[in-house]
């Protein structure tokens, strides 16, 4: 018999009782045991949809091995669903339909562990031994089975009576080995690994690196001798490994930011061709202007300017910052861009002209 999807109450139950219903679903045994060994506190005896419990859906299933697991580890069979049955209600009507060894497999197992079940009265009135009349529970006799004939003295086919012995045979089998059954199943059955915590690991390592270095550990004074030289090349060996990174690291640091400011570098000088154009009528917002280094201050804006210039070449550097001191001179940038300026940026936009201009000034002055 297969449950119903949508069984249980999604919003209610914790993720191990979903994994516990589901190898309930799916008949895994092993699973289900192994799960329930793992987590020693976890209880079984929690709701499902219409306050159905994991036992009232083993016994649905007639599985008796469920239920045996669920009986040992504590699964209550007084606890009633939202129609008063228990699991024994359950299992008497499984029993009623389907017939003797469902009773013998369920209810008697019921009965036998909670007595006091079969006297609990649901909904409808009824205990579970109202529920049982239906059923006839007398069964054929061992040497009516093996003597191949039917309670009515009728002959009865050879395969089934091979079946029923085999189920007989089953039936003590697992009867017998049932608090052994599944005890090694955790070899092939690996569910929900814990994680291994970070407390756990570090001794883990710790031991291991300690079991090593006694492994390799010589003898006498050599031992230590040895032990500290490596020690040394160790520490030598790493120190020129950081130092040698941070090189790489500083160097690819200018690096980038040699082609940050070449790039703004090609922008400035794009802009400025464009910007400062005579035939250019674009209004100028602060944005607008072609900045050197539009999110920077001043200083960047001038090492922007100077990127790529030699210093070494006093002719050749005095004369580029004439072109520059000329482009951002207040009086020219205003004659040249002064009625393209719109009101509302004009007076942010010359302050930072003057103040560039300024720098530019103090540069040249500099120069000898």
């Amino acid at each position: 018999m297969k449950l119903k999807p949508g069984r249980c109450s999604k919003t209610l139950m914790s993720r191990k009782q979903k994994k516990l219903y589901r190898y309930l679903e799916e008949g895994s045994i092993l699973k289900l045991k192994s799960y329930l060994r793992k987590h020693h506190g976890l209880s079984v005896n929690f709701s499902l949809r219409k306050g159905r419990t994991l036992l009232h859906a083993a016994c649905a299933l007639c599985d008796d091995a469920m239920v045996r697991v669920l009986l040992k580890h504590g699964a209550d069979p007084l606890l009633q669903d939202h129609r008063g049955n228990t699991a024994l209600h359950v299992a008497a009507r499984q029993a009623a339909k389907r017939g003797q060894r469902v009773y013998e497999d369920l209810v008697v197992l019921l009965k036998k562990h909670c007595p006091a079940a079969l006297e609990v009265i649901n909904r409808d009135g009824k205990t579970p031994c109202d529920l049982l009349q239906q059923l006839e529970t007398k069964e054929p006799s061992c040497d009516t089975a093996a003597s191949g004939r039917g309670t009515d003295g009728a002959e009865r086919a050879p395969a089934e009576v091979e079946r029923e012995w085999h189920w007989k045979l089953y039936g003590e089998c697992q009867d017998e080995f049932q608090e052994s059954f599944g005890q090694y199943d955790e070899d092939f059955c690996r569910v929900d690994p814990e994680p291994e915590s970070f407390h756990d690991w570090a001794e883990r390592i710790a031991r291991e690196y300690s079991r090593k270095r006694q492994q390799d550990r010589p003898s006498g004074n050599h031992a230590k001798a040895a032990e500290e030289q490596r020690r040394d090349k160790e520490r030598r060996e790493f120190q020129q490994r950081l130092e040698q990174e941070h090189c790489q690291y500083q160097e690819r640091a200018l690096q980038q930011q040699q082609e940050l400011r070449s790039s703004k570098k090609q922008r400035y000088e794009h802009q400025c061709a464009t910007v400062f154009s005579t035939s250019a009528t674009q209004q100028l917002r602060f944005h607008d202007i072609p900045w050197p280094c539009p999110k920077g201050g001043v200083e960047d804006m001038v090492a922007v300017i100077l990127h790529g210039v030699d210093s070494s070449d006093a002719v050749g550097y005095r004369r580029y910052l004439r072109r520059q001191q000329a482009i951002w001179h207040p009086d020219k940038f205003l004659q040249c861009c002064g009625p393209r300026l719109y009101e509302a940026d004009r007076q942010q936009i010359l302050d930072t002209v003057t103040a560039l201009s300024q720098n530019l000034n103090k540069l040249a002055g500099s120069v000898k």
